[in-house]
């Protein structure tokens, strides 16, 4: 196994972010963020039975962005390559105006993208990860890096907490309630689970989906119909902040890209020490 660190390595805030199991919880809530703009969750929709498939998704997307934080480069542009391949051949229809488009639509995938990576820094500066706000910045510019795996001309992603802000900003207007993304908001809170699992899973499930719409921008959840008040951030910061105690407090076992990522800096850093 090579000694490549990746895109990102050890020192980067990419590592440093993505090491907290809590993100979990930042991927949820930008699967919601996400289904708010209407050509992003019909492409989605036409194109998976997300009911069949919800978790090997949920599973496949976390190992996704596990192999692109901490694998080689060599394995995350392999990742990026799969993703690339799978989008090309994928179209869906306007649900306003019935024109067809390509899943990969450079919008499309800047949308999910930032929603993607403002989720999972701002869960880790609301659960008290100790991020400043260069950190913040950094980790924008480093993720622009895993926005070119997926076809993105990374000049042209937000690369900055002002860039993100203003993009939200003007896109915006766009975001809209629509019947499929009510129908995705409803099937992330009550999502199918094995009966035997049910009784315990559901309503644990059900607290942490209501967590993640409660991280929502205000301007989100207002769109959802939701109350956009300041006392709601205040909760959810302080729900996901002992989330956090409770999950470290676990003996929760790393994954093997993880492992395998610690294992390589740890040679480099041997290396380095020998030389």
């Amino acid at each position: 196994m090579t000694d490549d660190l990746g895109l990102f390595g050890p020192d980067s805030v990419s590592w440093r972010v993505h090491r907290e199991p809590v993100l979990w919880l930042a991927g949820v809530r930008a699967l919601y963020l996400q289904a708010l703009h209407p050509r992003a969750v019909a492409g989605v929709v036409q194109n998976s039975d997300i009911r069949r498939n919800c978790w090997p998704r949920l599973m496949r997307t976390a190992e996704y962005v596990g192999t692109v934080v901490y694998g080689s480069t060599e394995q995350a542009e392999r990742a990026g390559h799969r993703v690339r391949r799978i989008h090309d051949r994928r179209r869906a229809r306007d649900p306003r105006t019935g024109d067809e488009f390509r899943v990969d639509d450079p919008q499309l995938l800047r949308w999910v993208h930032v929603t993607e990576v403002e989720s999972f820094v701002s869960t880790a500066r609301r659960a008290r990860i100790g991020l400043s706000d260069a950190d913040v910045d950094g980790y924008y510019a480093e993720q622009t890096r895993a926005a070119a795996l997926v076809g993105l001309d990374p000049g042209t992603v937000p690369a900055s907490a002002a860039e993100v802000d203003e993009f939200y900003r003007s896109i915006r207007p766009e975001l809209a309630l629509t019947a499929e993304a009510r129908d995705i908001a409803r099937f992330l809170t009550l999502p199918p689970m094995p009966t035997r699992y049910a009784v315990a899973g559901r309503p644990a499930w059900l607290g942490l989906a209501a967590t993640a719409v409660a991280l929502l921008p205000r301007w989100a959840r207002r769109l959802y119909r939701l109350p956009g008040l300041p006392t709601t951030d205040v909760a959810a910061s302080l729900t996901v902040l002992g989330l956090r105690g409770v999950i470290n407090a676990l003996p929760v076992r790393e994954g093997p890209i993880y492992r395998d990522a610690m294992r390589r800096a740890e040679r480099v850093e041997r290396a380095r020490a020998a030389a």
